[in-house]
């Protein structure tokens, strides 16, 4: 006879036998590659050592994408999960339909109770949850205002740390019961402009971060967009907003574009002792840069090294945020029942390709981080090489909870693959659209598919195409389209595209704009 453990592992459930609680930990741009776990140029900086830890007892996806790299629209598809063509947020200035169908009043549904805390970013009160406590919009770092049912409050201290001593604040009330829980703890760190706690000011000061292989690129080969965006850490970054330089006899605030003084407004709502921390952390480099005069390639780097360090540093807030979740956990006889998600809204640019901010269909704003933990069901140390997408969460939430999964939702639920099976009819290609045309940092309109060596972009209101062989380029430096040697590869990958438009009823516009307002955005500003 099977002993009880093994039998529930069998059977896909939990070591208690209960249906699992959830507890969905979500950032906003952290990029796969500022995680150690995940290796590659920045693996050297010990900046995650909770969410390595994470990964090491729980199974890491290296297939992980979105499906519209940007903040609002990502929520949204993990919320419904459907493509942002179906759930009707496809661009930031939307506002999501609270009154649709979302997971969370699925689980409402079968039992759960539900709490979001944290960044929301979708321009309408939350629904489907028994408590909500969320930032207005993008929020504050230091001193955030926080909005609820009863209305706003302004709370003294570090964003993220007040996000998840309000997560702890929930579960005290609501863990433990009859009922399963689903948690929703969402940072405003590490998204721009990046403010750490006054904790990690100093992490790293005296070293310099790994330089991206690619700081320099000029996309030479590219479609045309990619040389007239407004993301670039040399000519775009703000140097007192993004990089907090001390106002300086000659700065122009307008100066980088697609400016975001967020930041340096928030310096104002600093308390006394916060201020005089943030800028002792900053005063002698600033001082030393301003006297050094750098320019060219040599102002790059320290715009890098600022901007880098503090992201990391952002980064580490919410490490410890996941430390002191899962301790909770652990502290109350709750580990071996909740499933831990690790995630965040898209990936990043960290000085790669000469950028910041994300958008692009470009693998490191595309790739999203993933790491779940469901104990006795996932084995401790595990890798997934299937193509995955955040339309995919909800439908795994739900098969977790035991509960349908309706036929219009348009992923597939990651439960097999969590299992440790491989189904034969996995997806082999994804599908992705970017909609925020024009808008902050100019990127264009676009569509394409990914599969597991290729790429095709087609940036549409300029009628251009992109494609990159991601076995022979995985830096994506070569634009390989319309090269003889690729021909029967573009057929193909267009045909397959056209699948899965049709595939996913997405009926949205894609028109070349007329050639005089091309021409004007070539032009630049």
């Amino acid at each position: 006879m099977l002993r009880p453990l093994l039998l529930t592992a069998l059977c896909g459930l939990t070591a208690a036998g209960d249906r699992p609680n959830i507890l969905f930990i979500f950032t906003d741009d952290h990029a796969p590659h500022a995680i150690g776990a995940y290796g590659g140029w920045l693996s050297t900086v010990d900046t995650t050592p909770n969410l390595d830890q994470l990964a090491a007892e729980g199974m890491l996806f290296r297939r992980s994408f979105c499906t519209n790299s940007i903040c609002g629209p990502s929520r949204a598809v993990i919320l419904t999960g459907k493509h942002s063509h179906k759930n009707g947020f496809m661009n930031n200035g939307n506002q999501f339909d609270g009154d649709q169908q979302t997971f969370p009043k699925l689980l409402q549904g079968v039992g759960y109770k539900t709490a979001m805390i944290g960044k929301w970013h979708l321009r309408s009160d939350p629904q489907g949850f028994d408590h909500w406590d969320v930032l207005p919009g993008q929020g504050d770092y230091y001193n955030p205002v926080l909005i609820n049912k009863d209305g706003k409050r302004q709370v003294e201290g570090y964003c993220t740390d007040i996000v998840t001593d309000l997560a702890i604040e929930w579960l005290d009330g609501n863990a433990g019961g009859d009922e399963p829980f689903l948690l929703m703890c969402q940072h405003k760190a590490p998204h721009r402009t990046w403010m750490p706690a006054a904790r990690h000011l100093n992490l790293w000061d005296e070293v310099d971060l790994p330089e991206a292989p690619t700081l320099f690129d000029r996309h030479l080969d590219d479609a045309s967009p990619a040389r007239f965006q407004e993301m670039e850490i040399d000519r775009h970054m703000n140097i007192v907003y993004d990089t907090f330089q001390t106002p300086f006899e000659g700065w122009d605030p307008a100066a980088g574009f697609a400016n975001d003084g967020s930041g340096f407004r928030n310096l104002e709502k600093m308390t006394p002792a916060q201020r005089q921390a943030w800028d002792a952390a900053f005063a002698d480099e600033n001082a030393a840069m301003l006297q050094a005069g750098l320019e060219g390639d040599d102002l790059v780097r320290w715009k890098y090294q600022r901007y880098l360090k503090n992201y990391l540093r952002c980064i580490r807030g919410v490490d410890e945020s996941v430390g002191r979740l899962r301790a909770y956990l652990e502290e109350h006889d709750l580990d071996d029942n909740t499933v831990v998600v690790y995630s965040s809204d898209q990936g990043f640019y960290l000085g790669d390709h000469g950028w910041f901010d994300k958008r692009w269909m470009y693998e490191e704003s595309l790739a999203m981080p993933l790491i779940v933990h469901w104990p006795s069901v996932t084995a401790p140390g595990s890798e997934c090489d299937a193509m995955v997408q955040n339309l995919d969460y909800a439908e795994t939430f739900l098969e977790m909870a035991g509960a349908a999964i309706p036929g219009d939702m348009q992923g597939r639920s990651l439960a097999p693959l969590l299992r440790g099976q491989a189904p034969d009819d996995w997806r082999t290609s994804i599908y992705y659209h970017y909609y925020e045309f024009p808008s902050i940092h100019r990127v264009a309109r676009h569509y394409g598919i990914r599969t597991e060596r290729y790429k095709l972009i087609r940036y549409y209101q300029f009628g251009e195409w992109e494609l990159f062989d991601l076995l022979a380029d995985p830096d994506e430096l070569r634009n390989v389209h319309g090269d003889p040697a690729y021909d029967r590869v573009t057929a193909g990958l267009m045909r397959q595209l056209e699948d899965l438009r049709v595939g996913y009823d997405d009926d949205s516009d894609v028109s070349v704009m007329p050639a005089d307002w091309q021409a004007e955005f070539r032009a630049g500003r």
